[in-house]
């Protein structure tokens, strides 16, 4: 079992920033992936940022150039720094990991608005 706790969401104004932290715990050793992923209201959960099985990222086209998807494996924590926050950018952002047997975890999610 992995468990994932998100931190950092909140209220900030177009064109600020907000760090996104994600602590695993459990069974890390079994985790292939990682990734972030957000659901706006009405609207499906889509992929912002991951890191692959073997340490590659990969961001969705409508955040690239302004979100950083990091880890501190020292700290089995992983961050997403998002920058120049757009007002569609407001959605909760659930932390993902994927075992190497295929299994899916989800943290609980955290809130992200943008206020124009």
């Amino acid at each position: 079992q992995v468990q994932l706790v998100e931190s950092g969401g909140g209220l900030v104004r177009a064109g600020g920033s907000l760090r996104l932290s994600c602590a695993a715990s459990g069974s890390i050793f079994s985790i292939s992936a990682m990734g972030w992923h957000r659901q706006a209201p009405g609207k499906q959960r889509e992929l912002v940022a991951s890191f692959s099985s073997g340490g590659s990222t990969n961001y969705a086209d409508s955040v690239k150039g302004r979100f950083a998807i990091s880890r501190n494996n020292a700290k089995d924590t992983m961050y997403l720094q998002m920058n120049s926050l757009e007002p569609e950018d407001t959605a909760v952002y659930y932390c993902s990991a994927s075992s190497w047997t295929r299994r899916d975890y989800w943290g609980q999610g955290t809130q992200v608005t943008v206020s124009s």
